[in-house]
């Protein structure tokens, strides 16, 4: 079903094979399970040296960073990318036809009575059904549901074998995104998600912040969902999980404020590292080679939204992190006069800087002082 596919999603040799005469973002192919349980072990040993302190024997200030393709087959991370977009999309468009399109993601309300129509009219529940999904106690008490109301909605009410229906707003039909997972391709998603899950303890135990590096857009949606779910179960208390945001993406301001307003309502801990964005030229050159919109912001001005509204939430609620990791003087020297202006202390450690061991010392070594 690749023909079925958006551009984006679909798995393309020239851009996927990246192993030979690459200077940056290099290419590992799946091998096997086997493979993938190596570099859990390998991940669980770098979580257990962060979580020691040469001097006192252990560390309360330790990061660790694991990569998900390396968990599982990153084919999964593609296809689920996929359907996670086509279902915002879905809810865009409802939006759009109540005329609230350009709006921000979280100002975007749909009328509850004319989404269960639109519910109704493409066979995803009948009115009956859809009635009581919205009595609970948060969604639809005030006649309106919002993007984070959506996202708990299709999380509730479906497996991910009935996530892979897409809606088609031309036909009016849920269709099949791809034929059915087979029993193996559904136990390697299993696994992916359990060895998640071991990284995540592991972590706890040690007091050691487990960042999910971002990779390529079109893995992105799907590693974000995942790594939230991790944060959902394990930032209860403090923010062990941080989710990395890529801020050179069109789309990392529209995720990082519903994200953070996820957090808000659920009442755990939000932890963010900011970077700037690795793959680019990468992410340009396959855009306009394949002919999908380039995901990249237009400016550099608009890659420091994200900081600065996150340094925003630092100040109001104690439950927000940054980690801001730039090799860039400017973003730097940015971040530390807001959080003079906010009154955020270093002390707090709510603020965490990062650059790549001996790459910019002329920042680090001042920073550190």
């Amino acid at each position: 079903g690749a023909e079925q596919r958006e551009k984006q999603y679909r798995a393309h040799r020239g851009f996927g094979d990246r192993r030979g005469g690459v200077i940056s973002a290099r290419t590992y192919f799946y091998a096997d399970e086997a493979k993938c349980d190596q570099h859990m072990e390998t991940f669980l040993r770098c979580i257990d040296a962060s979580g020691k302190c040469s001097t006192c024997g252990s560390s309360e200030d330790g990061f660790s960073a694991i990569k998900l393709t390396a968990l599982g087959r990153p084919q999964f991370l593609l296809q689920f990318s996929e359907v996670l977009v086509k279902w915002r999309r879905f809810f865009h468009q409802m939006a759009a036809e109540q005329g609230q399109a350009g709006r921000a993601a979280l100002e975007m309300k749909l009328e509850a009575e004319k989404l269960q129509e639109a519910l109704a009219d493409l066979g995803i529940a009948t009115k009956a059904e859809s009635q009581h999904w919205f009595t609970g106690e948060n969604l639809g008490m005030s006649g309106t549901v919002d993007m984070l109301d959506w996202n708990s909605l299709i999380d509730s009410r479906t497996k991910l074998s009935k996530l892979l229906l897409v809606p088609n707003m031309q036909t009016g039909q849920l269709e099949p995104l791809l034929s059915r997972f087979t029993e193996e391709e559904d136990l390697q998603m299993k696994r992916m998600l359990q060895r998640m899950d071991v990284l995540a303890k592991r972590a706890t135990e040690k007091g050691v912040r487990l960042m999910v590096d971002a990779e390529q857009s079109y893995f992105q949606p799907a590693i974000s969902r995942l790594t939230l779910e991790m944060q959902r179960r394990f930032n209860r208390d403090r923010a062990i999980i941080f989710n990395t945001y890529q801020c050179y993406l069109k789309e990392a301001y529209d995720n990082v404020t519903v994200d953070v307003e996820l957090s808000r309502r659920e009442g755990w801990h939000f932890g963010a590292k900011l970077v700037r964005g690795a793959y680019m030229e990468q992410e340009r050159e396959r855009a306009a080679q394949i002919g999908y919109e380039d995901p990249i912001n237009p400016t550099y001005e608009k890659t420091s939204e994200c900081l600065d509204y996150i340094l925003e939430e630092i100040k109001h609620s104690w439950k927000a992190n940054v980690m801001v990791a730039s090799h860039n003087e400017d973003t730097v020297k940015f971040t530390l006069r807001r959080m003079m202006e906010l009154g955020i202390h270093p002390s707090e450690k709510k603020v965490y800087f990062g650059q790549l061991l001996g790459m910019c010392d002329q920042i680090t070594f001042p920073l550190g002082e």
